[in-house]
């Protein structure tokens, strides 16, 4: 099968890209690029090296005689996105290429413009595509459990079944997003659900948990294959920089109380995911929606759990608690489900010490290449 993985230079459009590649599939890669450049705007750079995505497409040809195609662009330049998959003739697509990152979105008002233009014009153009040269294509669409917020109630995968003044129906699970990024989300949400209606286009949009973990079978057959460990105060996620903290000395820094709770998965659950949706694919006219998560954790139990790991590495690790840049809920039920991924085959890795022990391992490996002045919070959602 042809899988185009659009946004494949970067987290986990790489590591799904080689595990697709590595199973057989015909991949190609569609990416702008544009990752690499925001690092070079913020002055910040992933604690791991990560070479040209040429010189990593050619390691990967020589390490197993297999290609990947690449195509460089823009997905809001419709022309150019048109002719690369009239080209390619994908049968599915994997769109990871989108701003992926909250903070980002709320610096100021052009990047929350960038971040909804970017992600809500590129996935329509994309379904217009679709719906005009590849009516069967299959798109599997990375969306996010920061869609649904925190609901005081279980949250399902995608729809709830609601009576109301003695009617019943199922309608699409409601939305409470925490930021102009996870709003984008929901807008690909509403647009790929309202495709599917109108011209039967089949869709899964999987809901993914906060990722974590650097290594999957392919990434780690040579350091020039390596996965991104972003730690920074835009892009990087709690995980990483608790592990990144502990390495270099810095007190863990939880945001408010650290109630927050959260859902989360391994790098390797992702790229399994993807592949369970490929070969699982919606009906025609369908959006499914699977939530992509393994695990939930409150984050002062993962700033917990880094220094219990820490401290048997012989690391002297403290616990900080700062002021929250962020406006959320920071003590609030949180319940989801996850099964319909589960009942697909997937066999989940969990947060383990031996997890944490390889991440604080690379943290340590590379730790000279930390930037103290990007591990604490740079943006506020909150303003004057």
């Amino acid at each position: 099968m042809k899988v185009l993985v659009i946004g494949g230079d970067g987290y986990c459009g790489w590591a799904t890209a080689l595990y697709l590649s590595n199973r057989g599939y015909e991949v190609a890669i569609l990416d702008s690029l544009v990752r690499r450049h925001w690092d070079m705007e913020l002055c910040v750079e992933t604690l791991t090296p990560i070479a040209p995505i040429q010189t990593r497409l050619q390691r990967w040809k020589d390490l197993t005689g297999k290609t990947i195609d690449l195509f460089v662009g823009d997905i809001n330049n419709y022309p150019f996105l048109e002719k690369t998959l009239l080209k390619f003739e994908p049968a599915a697509i994997v769109h990871f290429g989108e701003q992926r990152s909250a903070p980002f979105s709320m610096i100021d008002r052009e990047h929350a413009v960038m971040t909804q233009t970017n992600n809500v014009v590129g996935t329509l153009n994309l379904l217009y595509i679709i719906r005009d040269h590849f009516p069967d294509c299959h798109l599997v669409k990375l969306g996010t459990m920061g869609e649904y917020g925190t609901p005081n109630i279980d949250i399902e995968e995608g729809y709830i079944t609601i009576e109301h003044n003695g009617r019943k129906d199922t309608l699409p699970y409601p939305k409470q997003p925490g930021s102009f990024y996870h709003l984008s989300k929901v807008h690909d949400s509403h647009n790929i659900h309202f495709a599917c209606k109108i011209w039967g286009v089949r869709a899964t949009d999987l809901n993914q948990g906060v990722v974590y973990g650097v290594l999957t079978e392919e990434t780690g057959m040579d350091e020039l294959l390596i996965n991104r460990l972003d730690y920074d105060g835009v892009f990087g996620t709690a995980l990483n920089r608790f592990c990144i903290q502990a390495a270099v000395g810095h007190p863990l820094t939880v945001y408010g109380k650290g109630g927050q709770t959260r859902a989360f998965l391994d790098i390797r659950d992702t790229v399994r995911c993807v592949e369970l949706a490929i070969a699982n694919p919606a009906d025609k006219g369908q959006f499914r929606v699977f939530n992509q998560f393994t695990e939930m954790f409150g984050v002062g139990n993962l700033a917990m759990m880094v220094k219990k790991a820490a401290t048997t590495m012989g690391l002297d690790v403290e616990i900080a608690h700062l002021d929250n840049p962020r406006i959320e809920m920071e003590e609030h039920y949180f319940n989801a489900k996850n099964t319909q991924l589960i009942d697909l085959g997937l066999n989940p890795h969990y947060l383990s010490d031996s997890l944490l022990d390889s991440l604080l391992n690379f943290a340590i490996k590379y730790k000279n290449r930390v930037d103290d002045q990007q591990i604490l919070p740079q943006v506020k959602w909150a303003r004057g």
